[in-house]
């Protein structure tokens, strides 16, 4: 009874991704009302810096209790509808977001089309781009929520980027091309290739060199680039940031055809840990691109007591300066209180420089070198060991016994409690069985031996 887009299963909702988060909303850990239950490790979410907002606000009344200079703008606000979005908002997103490029690169207000977060954007780009049953080209591992973004409601299609641990899964001129040739065979038009800088789930930034083959790669095929930078603002180590436009600003391609096939998208879910405001946007030099995003962006439109509020704030250079560089210094620390305690498990991480998660190399604890094997050890995890963390087979990682944990989403003492359980419940047990199988292999020998020695006189 129907539609085939609602009845089919292509959403998504069956990856190890979404399995974990329905199995810790069934549990969920709580240091005092439920301290056995699963700490979600999963949910990138940015948690550390509520105290700089929220401080914000009870200095600026006005701006939440929307009102200009003590007066009431309640009806103003009420009443707009411009899917084009307030001017002032827009205004200073890009004045924000020049401001995380070093003021490197040149925004223009008019270029920029807002939206319902990232995944609107990202989806609407699909929508203008791309014609049901054509293809972008993704590099791996690649965040497990772009199946059902890109994807489902679009009917566009992903072929990955294979990316491997031997180079730190950095995007290779080689690589490009081996997708490009696998979309071929299955007869995908290739549309473009969409990246995520800094990378989700790896926590890198991108070097020069990898954008610069991105670069080459399109002018060559013709293609478009989308560039998700929506953790921009978390950079807190180098390399620095590099957003796609300076990379061609570079190559002083500003007067190209590629200038207007490159499209960012950003939010303020991650930088600001505003998730639930539902900030996107999708900045394009291409007018026909901004024309169609903006008649889409109705269906998906940014409250106008939000914009204003963050208008107000997001005006506020001084604040937005404390913000960005204290921000980056929680992060920092966060980052390395995660891999310190991993670290004394044995258990090592991609080094990264940005982002909310750290990509966990765990492949000595899997029983084989299989993703049956990884998909056993996350199961093990999510359960016994009481953490929800999510598989790289979930982000189409080509090597099985990768996982990506968040550190941001919790308090310190939450991220501890994790830390132990991952040594008591998961290292120590995985140790002691070790030593048992290595023992069991020596077993005929010594038991032999054992029971010589152990054997009394003959009666």
């Amino acid at each position: 009874m129907l539609s085939k887009k609602a009845s089919c299963d292509s959403h998504g909702q069956d990856s190890s991704y979404f399995l974990g988060w329905e199995e810790y909303e069934k549990n969920p850990y709580h240091q005092v009302q439920n301290p056995t239950g699963i700490i979600q490790m999963g949910l990138a979410e940015n948690q550390l810096s509520f105290d700089l907002v929220e401080s914000w606000l009870a200095s600026n009344p006005d701006a939440a209790g929307l009102k200009t200079k003590g007066e009431s703008i309640f009806r103003e606000l009420a009443l707009f509808q411009d899917y084009h979005g307030l001017p002032a908002f827009k205004k200073v997103l890009v004045e924000m977001m020049a401001k995380m490029r070093g003021n490197r690169v040149k925004l223009e207000a008019n270029n920029l089309v807002l939206t319902a977060g990232a995944t609107s954007a990202n989806e609407t780009l699909m929508f203008c781009l791309a014609d049901p049953g054509e293809a972008f080209l993704l590099p791996t591992p690649y965040y497990p929520g772009f199946d059902r973004d890109l994807k489902w409601r679009t009917g566009a299609e992903i072929v990955p980027i294979q990316c491997t641990s031997s180079n730190g899964f950095k995007i290779t001129a080689a690589a490009l091309e081996e997708a490009y040739g696998r979309a071929q065979k299955f007869n995908l038009k290739v549309k473009g290739v969409l990246i995520t800088n800094p990378s989700n789930p790896l926590g890198t930034t991108m070097t020069v060199d990898e954008l610069n083959h991105i670069i080459d790669f399109v002018v060559e095929k013709d293609i478009h680039i989308i560039s998700d930078e929506i953790y921009s603002g978390t950079v807190f180590d180098s390399p620095s940031f590099m957003s796609i436009l300076e990379a061609l600003m570079q190559q002083k391609l500003e007067n190209s055809e590629l200038w207007n096939r490159v499209h960012i998208v950003y939010s303020l879910s991650k930088d600001l840990g505003l998730p639930g405001f539902r900030i996107g946007m999708i900045y394009s030099n291409n007018p026909a691109v901004v024309s169609a995003a903006t008649k889409m962006s109705s269906f998906g439109l940014i409250s106008s007591q939000t914009q204003y509020l963050l208008s107000q704030m997001l005006s506020d250079k001084n604040f937005i300066i404390k913000y960005m560089s204290e921000n980056k210094k929680r992060l920092e620390k966060r980052k390395e209180m995660l891999v310190c305690g991993l670290k004394s498990s044995r258990i090592a991480c991609l080094e990264s420089n940005a982002g909310l998660f750290c990509w966990v190399d765990m492949r000595h604890l899997l029983r084989a070198n299989t993703f049956e094997a990884e998909k056993e050890l996350w199961e093990k995890v999510v359960r016994v060991v009481g953490l929800n963390i999510s598989p790289g087979a979930s982000c189409h990682c080509t090597e099985p016994g990768w996982f990506r944990m968040c550190f941001a989403n919790m308090s310190e003492e939450t991220l501890r409690v994790a830390m132990h359980r991952i040594k008591v419940r998961l290292v120590d047990v995985h140790r002691t069985r070790a030593a048992m199988v290595k023992s069991a292999r020596l077993s005929p020998k010594w038991v032999k031996l054992l029971a010589s020695l152990n054997r009394g006189p003959d009666r």
